[in-house]
C-alpha cells in the first residue's frame, strides 16, 4: 500500500443502491437554481431593470469569476485536506448551504439604486455566491472519485445526478421569470423571486449532505489523498487527459451559458414576444429528463468520448437554425431549440462522468486527490458560466443595445436586433465546435473502458 488507498480491481465492481442515489442527486435540485437563475435572467436583471449599459452588465459578471479561478482549486485542496484528516468532505457541503443567502441577496438590489451602484451590489453577492457554491460543489462533485465504483457506475451515478439538476433547472427557468412578474417584472418581484427559490435550494442542498454520507456508507471508499497545495495543482495541470477535457468543458460551459443569457432578448427582440422565454427554456431543458436514459445507453454502447462527440455536433447544427431568425418559424426554432436541449443533456451527464475516470487513472499513478481536479474543474465551469454572459452581452454593445429600467421600452437599432440574433445562434455554433475539436484530443476513454 502507498499513501494512495489501493485496492484490487474486484474492488471497483459494487452497485451503488437507488435510494442513496437519489439523495445524492437530489442536492443538484438545489444547485440547479444557482446555475440557471443567474445565467438565465441575470444580465437581463441588469440592463432592462437597473439600467446598467450591457459593457458594464457584462464586467460584471465577469470580474466575480477571475476570483473563481483562484478559489475553486484552494477549495478542492480544503477538501483533500478533510478527506485526509475526519474522512469526509462534510464540513465543507454543510459550509456551502449558506448559498441560498447569496442568492437571495443578489436581487435584492436597494431601491434607488441603478447603473455602476446597482452592478457593484450584484457583483459582490455574486462573488460571494460563487464561493459558497464552490464549497459545496466541489465535495459534491468530488464524490464519484472517492467512491470505489466502476467506468459504468460512475456513469450511473451522474446519471442519476443528471435528471434531479435537469429537473432543477427546468422548474427553476420556468418558475423565476413568473416569480419576477413575467412581462411587468419589478425590482420587488425579482426580490420575490430570489427568496422563493433560496427556501428550496436549502431544503434539496441539505437532502444531498445526507445523500452523499449514505452513499460512503454503502460501498469502499478511498480516504487517502497523497500530496495537496500547488504541488497538486501543477500536478493536475500536467495531466494531458485533463488537459483536453478541461478546455472541450470550458468551450462547452461558455456556449450553454451564452445560449441561456441570450434566451430573455431572443424572445422580446427576435421573436417579439417575451412570454416565449418560459417556451424556449422548457425546450432547452425538457427534453434531457427524457433523453438522459438514452445517452446512458449511448455510452454505454460506443463509450463516452463519441457520444459527447455527437452531443457537441449536434448542438452546432441546431444553433445554426437559431440564426435564421424569424423567417425559419416558431415551430423549426423551438424544435431547433429542443435539438440544444438533447445535446445539453450528453454535455451535461458525459464529462462529469468522464472526470472521475481521469481521477481514477491519475490516482493509480500515484498522483493527486479528487478535490484538487474538481476544484480546477468546477473553477472552470465558472468561467465558462461568466464569459457566456460576457460574450453575448459583448455581441449587444456592437450592435449598440439600449439599456432601460423596468417598464421603458426603447426602440433599439436595426443593427442590435442582428446581434440579438447572431449572437444566440451563429457565435454558439462556433464556440461547439471549438469544443468538438479540443474534445478530439482526449484518448483515455477507450482504456478507462477496457479497465472497467
Amino acid at each position: 500500500m502507498t499513501g494512495l488507498d489501493r485496492r484490487p480491481a474486484a474492488a471497483t465492481d459494487a452497485t451503488l443502491p437507488r435510494g442513496p442515489l437519489a439523495g445524492f442527486a437530489a442536492g443538484s435540485l438545489g444547485m440547479g437554481v444557482w446555475v440557471t437563475v443567474p445565467g438565465l435572467l441575470l444580465l437581463y436583471f441588469l440592463t432592462d431593470v437597473l439600467a446598467v449599459g450591457p459593457w458594464l452588465a457584462g464586467l460584471a459578471l465577469l470580474l466575480p469569476k477571475i476570483a473563481d479561478v483562484l478559489l475553486h482549486p484552494w477549495v478542492g485542496h480544503r477538501a483533500d485536506v478533510e478527506q485526509t484528516r475526519r474522512g469526509d468532505r462534510r464540513r465543507l457541503l454543510l459550509l456551502g448551504c449558506a448559498l441560498p443567502v447569496a442568492f437571495a441577496a443578489l436581487f435584492a438590489v436597494p431601491a434607488g439604486l441603478t447603473g455602476a451602484p446597482a452592478a457593484a451590489w450584484v457583483a459582490v453577492f455574486f462573488i460571494a455566491g460563487n464561493l459558497l457554491f464552490a464549497a459545496y460543489q466541489v465535495p459534491y462533485l468530488s464524490t464519484p472519485a472517492d467512491l470505489r465504483i466502476g467506468y459504468h457506475e460512475r456513469t450511473r451515478l451522474m446519471a442519476f445526478r443528471m435528471v434531479v439538476l435537469t429537473l432543477g433547472i427546468l422548474v427553476s427557468g420556468l418558475l423565476a421569470p413568473l416569480l419576477t412578474g413575467g412581462d411587468a417584472a419589478t425590482r420587488d418581484g425579482y426580490q420575490r423571486m430570489g427568496v422563493v427559490l433560496a427556501v428550496g435550494m436549502l431544503a434539496a442542498m441539505l437532502v444531498g449532505v445526507a445523500g452523499i454520507a449514505r452513499l460512503r456508507g454503502s460501498v469502499p471508499v478511498s480516504t487517502a489523498c497523497g500530496h495537496g497545495g500547488w504541488r497538486a495543482l501543477r500536478t493536475a495541470l500536467r495531466d494531458r487527459q485533463f488537459r483536453w477535457l478541461v478546455a472541450a468543458y470550458l468551450a462547452m460551459s461558455t456556449t450553454t451559458h451564452l445560449v441561456l443569457a441570450g434566451v430573455p432578448y431572443y424572445a422580446e427582440y427576435e421573436l417579439r414576444a417575451p412570454g416565449l422565454t418560459t417556451v424556449l427554456v422548457a425546450a432547452f431543458v425538457a427534453p434531457a429528463l427524457l433523453v438522459t436514459p438514452a445517452w446512458l445507453v449511448v455510452a454505454r454502447r460506443v463509450g463516452k468520448q463519441r457520444a459527447l462527440l455527437g452531443a457537441q455536433g449536434a448542438f452546432a447544427i441546431g444553433s445554426l437554425v437559431l440564426a435564421v431568425g424569424r423567417p425559419a418559424g416558431l415551430p423549426v426554432l423551438v424544435a431547433a431549440v429542443a435539438v440544444l436541449g438533447v445535446a445539453f443533456a450528453g454535455m451535461q451527464l458525459l464529462p462529469f462522468s468522464m472526470l472521475p475516470d481521469v481521477i481514477r487513472a491519475a490516482s493509480n499513478a500515484g498522483s493527486t486527490g479528487a478535490g484538487t481536479y474538481t476544484g480546477v474543474w468546477t473553477a472552470t465551469e465558472a468561467t465558462g458560466a461568466a464569459l457566456g454572459p460576457y460574450a453575448y452581452a459583448l455581441c449587444l454593445t456592437v450592435g449598440g443595445f439600449v439599456a432601460s429600467t423596468a417598464g421603458e421600452s426603447p426602440v433599439q437599432p436595426d443593427a442590435a436586433l442582428v446581434a440579438v440574433r447572431y449572437g444566440f445562434g451563429l457565435l454558439p455554433a462556433v464556440a461547439m465546435l471549438a469544443a468538438l475539436l479540443l474534445q478530439r484530443r482526449y484518448t483515455l476513454d477507450a482504456t478507462a473502458r477496457a479497465a472497467s
